[in-house]
């Protein structure tokens, strides 16, 4: 059953026998689970705490794992911007990524905190995401993002 969450971001359930996504719909065009984020979401906005969400990337390679984060996160910023993160956390990507007939800019940053990732909308709202490392077993990674997003 899809809930819709009070920021307007449709999100289901995580299923408990799957690989932690939250099969958050993208819309007429429903990815595959396979390509779906792995993304929970906190209801309230803004949200209580350092993190409003968190990100369980199947890879470490940013570039390949953006899109569909950023599909995601469009519902709740409107175009993105860019996307700030730790430089240790990810090999360095390009710097600029299409997207959306677009370009997002990537900048890393030794002053982030390690493990998040920040969304900045072109209207300069921000959502920032704990990462789960993508290595990270299944129901260790369903723990984090749940325990994230409570």
């Amino acid at each position: 059953m899809i809930e819709p969450a009070p920021s307007s971001v449709l999100v289901r359930p995580m299923s408990s026998a799957g690989d932690g996504s939250t099969d958050m719909p993208s819309g007429p065009n429903t990815l595959s689970p396979d390509t779906e984020p792995r993304l929970r979401m906190k209801s309230a906005t803004p949200a209580p705490g350092p993190v409003d969400g968190g990100w369980w990337p199947r890879t470490r390679d940013l570039a390949d794992e953006l899109p569909t984060l950023l599909e995601a996160m469009t519902a709740r910023l409107g175009r993105i911007d860019r996307v700030t993160y730790h430089l240790a956390d990810w090999p360095v990507p390009d710097r600029r990524l299409p997207y959306d007939d677009g370009v997002v800019r990537l900048e890393g940053f030794r002053s982030q905190p390690s493990g998040s990732l920040t969304v900045i909308g072109w209207n300069r709202h921000r959502l920032t995401l704990r990462v789960v490392p993508p290595e990270t077993a299944p129901g260790d990674a369903r723990k984090a993002l749940t325990d994230v997003a409570d």
